[in-house]
């Protein structure tokens, strides 16, 4: 079938970028570390806030807002709990901080009335009038035909350098076993340039504990290109390649706003005849550019079995590996009436069914990044020596975490409350080591 040959040749390559996991015996070796260490940059020269992004009315926490100082591409994204750290260079805390979320009013705050910590940003939720829901477009299809006809005119053209936060974490049940962080710049190429952005590793540290791996030694493939190709503008052939759309039956659901932008929310899942696991999720598209700036989707699990050799490698002897769901996130940004990647998201929670036990073993996985800045650039692509490599499986080190100024500057993603509480058992444990 065609289907399924389209399916097996693009959806298939692609989730061995997004994440791939390895189940090995739990005495593999851990391997070489990647990271370097690098000086430490000068902390007085940014203001550190902190702080929560809430919902005005009800106080309940905004995920995955996006903070940026006006009139720059310095920005950040709220976590899983609502919270933020931002680094402002100290000769920008004359300016605005804009904080944006769906479906939400834009709020606008000068940086000088911030405190250092406990900021509390409230989001005053949009409504939408009746004549704006009266525009909805009559055909769906029609509407993410004209989508992908205007890629060439809403998103970047030009090739970007980024730096970014990334952060890998692999949980068996509600304990940490693999913590990954690191900071990298992100040579991405215009969004009709059918190259591969790349990636150069600027500093990083993990830390792992094997022994919650319940005898198996579980590691992801792909580090932060997993999360680039969750840009599915870029990547159209993720969901959205000509041959595909076919796959797919699409459903304008509603309407809402983000700042004074109407958005389009577009609902699409596999027709119900097609049996390969495909897609299913919304994108949110904004009514007068056409442009996707969020999109939120997940993997159809259903089938166990296909679902598995997606994104299974290599599984133990004796055991059912499957995901049980596997949801993605990707956000742009807009500047100069053009839009560029800004943030992504993928969790995928996998379940290995032994044999010969009674109990199943849960693992939870997830990888994020957020572009921190960006700027045009004529220069070329990182030589092959300073790349990392797409298979990269981010290497044992424990670098850092017993530093608290390790970052520096650099801007990173504020930690739930879990993981600072991990950090803070990896920092125990490495002064107990050092003593």
């Amino acid at each position: 079938m065609k289907t399924k040959q389209r399916f097996s040749i693009t959806i298939s390559r692609t989730f061995l970028l997004i994440l791939v996991a390895f189940f090995f015996a739990a005495n593999a070796s851990a391997g070489n570390s990647i990271f370097k260490k690098k000086a430490q940059i000068d902390t007085l020269s940014f203001k550190l806030v902190k702080g929560f992004v809430v919902d005005s009315d009800n106080g309940s926490p905004l995920i995955f807002a996006n903070l940026a100082i006006e009139g720059t591409n310095i920005a950040t994204v709220t976590n899983s709990e609502g919270g933020f750290s931002l680094k402002i260079p100290k000769d920008m805390t004359s300016k605005n901080l804009l904080v944006s979320y769906i479906g939400y009013k834009r709020s606008t705050l000068p940086i000088t009335k911030l405190k250092t910590d406990k900021n509390k940003i409230k989001l005053e939720l949009l409504t939408v009038s009746l004549d704006a829901i009266n525009v909805f477009p009559k055909d769906p299809y029609l509407l993410i035909q004209a989508v992908l006809n205007r890629r060439n005119e809403n998103y970047v053209q030009d090739e970007s350098l980024m730096t970014a936060f990334y952060r890998e974490t692999i949980k068996n049940r509600r304990k940490y076993a693999s913590l990954s962080e690191a900071v990298v710049e992100v040579y991405k190429h215009a969004y009709m340039n059918d190259r591969s952005d790349v990636v150069r590793l600027m500093k990083g540290r993990k830390s792992a504990d094997y022994s919650k791996l319940d005898t198996l030694l579980f590691k992801l493939q792909g580090g932060p290109y997993s999360t680039l190709m969750l840009d599915i503008m870029k990547n159209p052939y993720m969901i959205l390649n000509e041959e595909g759309l076919s796959d797919y039956t699409f459903k304008i659901a509603n309407v809402t706003r983000q700042d004074d932008r109407l958005l389009y929310v577009l609902e699409f899942k596999q027709h119900e005849w097609i049996e390969d696991p495909l897609f299913y999720g919304k994108l949110y598209i904004d009514s007068e550019n056409l442009a996707i700036i969020n999109a939120t989707y997940n993997v159809n699990t259903e089938d166990k079995a296909a679902v598995g050799r997606m994104f299974i490698k290599r599984k133990p002897s004796g055991a059912d590996v499957y995901p049980t769901e596997a949801s993605y996130l990707v956000s742009y940004r807009e500047k100069d009436g053009k839009w560029i990647y800004g943030y992504s998201r993928g969790q995928i929670t996998f379940k290995v069914k032994w044999k010969k036990r009674l109990f199943n073993s849960v693992f939870h996985t997830g990888i994020e990044m957020a572009v921190t800045d960006w700027k045009a650039t004529d220069t070329k692509p990182f030589r092959g020596s300073d790349r990392m490599k797409m298979n990269v499986v981010m290497s044992d080190a424990h670098l850092g975490f017993a530093d608290e100024n390790f970052w520096g500057e650099y801007n990173v993603i504020e930690p739930e409350k879990s993981i600072e509480s991990a950090i803070k058992k990896i920092q125990k444990n490495l002064n107990k080591i050092e003593n």
